[in-house]
């Protein structure tokens, strides 16, 4: 009784801290889930070189969906991430997915996106209720202050997702083919502890960001957003507009600390290398269609 899956990373669009509201995309790079299940009761978790991590999230994802789908006994969740973590690049939205679909794999429950399977049965639960388990495991354990439903959605459903986060309502999802630079400080920020009041105040811009976003002007949406929250989390904006002389979409992702830039590869590298001045670590990546998925 094993499951395994895997749930991508996620850039920002908008930040739901200020109205509500958010949109993010997913990127490529993993966490994976292998989840054991047992007769003993109870369930434990391990990260994969972070012995001391909070494993809570991890966790409660199994337990939900055990006591959603299963009947009973224990469990042994373990994820491995190609993510850095409390980095803005939703490492927590994917640990999530990657545990809640592998529980669902080792219970033998069928997960489709429209709710049906390959062979047209009815499948039992769909990517986006999967999605939501994670985000209720989320709030529980107060790890996040909107419910980051965006960033759930983007990493399980793939491509761009704009969200009420309110209501854990999908507003949009669009497929984006973007070359990505990522630039990650050697900092580190967790989203729990964001002054929320000061993101509120920046409402009015990113109401604006977010028509923008709903008309599939993603770039132009990520780049009013990401000024806008520099702003009101007291990151530089340095590396965005050194990003814009290049590229038109560029944001701080989460709450930081790390900055996400989308465009055309040319444009992208010529991010890198504005972005390598910087101390900590850039990359490029592409952004993921397919989301998460069982293995």
């Amino acid at each position: 009784m094993q499951g395994r899956a895997s749930a991508p990373a996620a850039g920002t669009v908008i930040n739901a801290l200020a109205t509500g509201r958010g949109a993010a995309f997913a990127i490529d790079r993993e966490t994976t889930a292998t989840v054991e299940l047992h007769d003993e009761g109870g369930v434990t978790g391990e990260i994969d070189g972070a012995p001391d991590a909070d494993t809570r999230l991890i966790e409660r994802c199994v337990e939900l969906v055990v006591a959603e789908y299963g009947d009973g006994g224990g469990a042994r969740v373990t994820t491995e991430s190609e993510i850095p973590m409390a980095a803005g690049l939703k490492s927590s939205s994917a640990a999530a997915n990657a545990a809640v679909l592998a529980t669902l794999d080792a219970l033998g429950v069928a997960i489709d996106d429209d709710g049906r399977t390959a062979d047209g049965r009815e499948a039992v639960v769909s990517r986006e209720a999967a999605a939501r388990l994670g985000v209720r495991a989320a709030r529980e354990v107060g790890v996040t202050v909107t419910g980051a439903f965006d960033d759930a959605s983007a990493s399980m459903l793939g491509g761009v997702t704009v969200t009420d986060n309110t209501s854990d309502e999908l507003l949009a999802r669009e497929t984006v083919e973007w070359t990505v630079a990522v630039w990650t400080p050697d900092e580190r920020a967790f989203s729990a502890d964001a002054d929320t009041a000061r993101c509120e105040r920046v409402a009015p811009v990113v109401r604006v960001a977010t028509d923008l976003a709903l008309a599939s002007e993603y770039e132009r949406a990520m780049s009013i957003n990401g000024l806008a929250f520099c702003a009101a989390l007291d990151f530089p904006t340095e590396p965005a507009i050194a990003a814009l002389a290049d590229v038109e979409g560029v944001s701080l992702s989460g709450t930081g600390p790390s900055y996400v830039a989308v465009g055309e590869r040319s444009g992208i590298e010529k991010v890198q290398e504005a972005w390598d001045e910087y101390e900590g670590h850039t990359w490029l990546t592409t952004t993921r269609a397919d989301g998460a998925r069982t293995r």
